[in-house]
């Protein structure tokens, strides 16, 4: 009889395939990651039309004005921060005591609290509060603050150029996660505000930034400056010279953010 002997592969055959599985990799990994950022900028670009969508409700039930973007009042001994994405309170009857943390100013008391995390922002909020991150809304000149008088947000009305004029975005600065976006250059609304470089946007969508406009709809935003008062500028350029996702102004004036 014939002997018959089993067939497989060779070490160099084997050495060869494993070499165009790993070249093969090595062409795919970048396409891979890069359609992941994407789904993750698509993703954020739709709970920034989620936000819009909650201003615009919110415009419609308080006499066409926007939600301020904080507050405090204080009832008693309790302190209560109102801001539009969170309210937060200390309760003392708890032992130890704990930080009780609701739906803020814009959801009207309800929301789906992952809606305000960005998909591609991984660090903690500078606020303790926040259980969820990654988003700023304008207080230079939509939101506005408890520290500018009158003590008022604006009315949608004022708006001239809402499809222009930015409302949220993908905040982040040197310091980590900040929930209010500030224009670069100051105003008599953030006149007792001089950090404006703490307001700036996150450019962390494939070298992008994501914002929601006033109008409602949401877009990414590719032009990153960083003249601002002060220092500002210095701290910005020398965070960006040292990160692969940059930080920075949509403008290099206020026309994206006034009403103008």
């Amino acid at each position: 009889m014939a002997s018959r002997k089993n067939k497989g592969f060779t070490l160099v055959e084997l050495l060869v395939a494993i070499s165009i599985i790993a070249a093969l990799l090595s062409i795919l990994m970048p396409s891979f990651n890069k359609a992941r950022q994407q789904a993750k900028s698509v993703f954020c670009l739709n709970n920034l039309n989620q936000m819009s969508i909650a201003a615009i409700n919110y415009t419609h039930s308080f006499n066409d004005y926007y939600p301020l973007a904080y507050y405090d009042q204080k009832v008693g001994a309790i302190k209560y921060s109102y801001a539009w994405d969170f309210a937060a309170y200390k309760d003392w009857s708890a032992t130890p005591a704990v930080v009780v943390v609701k739906p803020g100013i814009l959801w009207q008391k309800i929301t789906i609290d992952q809606v305000q995390q960005c998909p591609s922002y991984k660090e903690a909020s500078n606020d303790i509060s926040r259980p969820y991150t990654g988003y700023n809304y304008n207080t230079s000149y939509v939101g506005m603050d408890e520290t500018v008088l009158p003590y008022n947000s604006i009315r949608a009305a004022r708006i001239r150029r809402p499809s222009e004029t930015a409302v949220f975005g993908d905040g982040q600065y040197s310091g980590g996660a900040n929930n209010f976006m500030r224009a670069p250059l100051v105003t008599i609304q953030s006149a007792s505000f001089s950090a404006n470089y703490a307001g700036t946007q996150g450019y962390r969508h494939l070298e992008k930034t994501n914002v929601a406009f006033c109008d409602g709809h949401s877009a990414s935003w590719k032009d990153l400056y960083t003249n601002t008062a002060s220092n500002g500028k210095k701290i910005l350029d020398t965070y960006n010279s040292t990160h692969r996702e940059k930080i920075g102004f949509l403008s290099p004036n206020n026309s994206v953010y006034d009403l103008e």
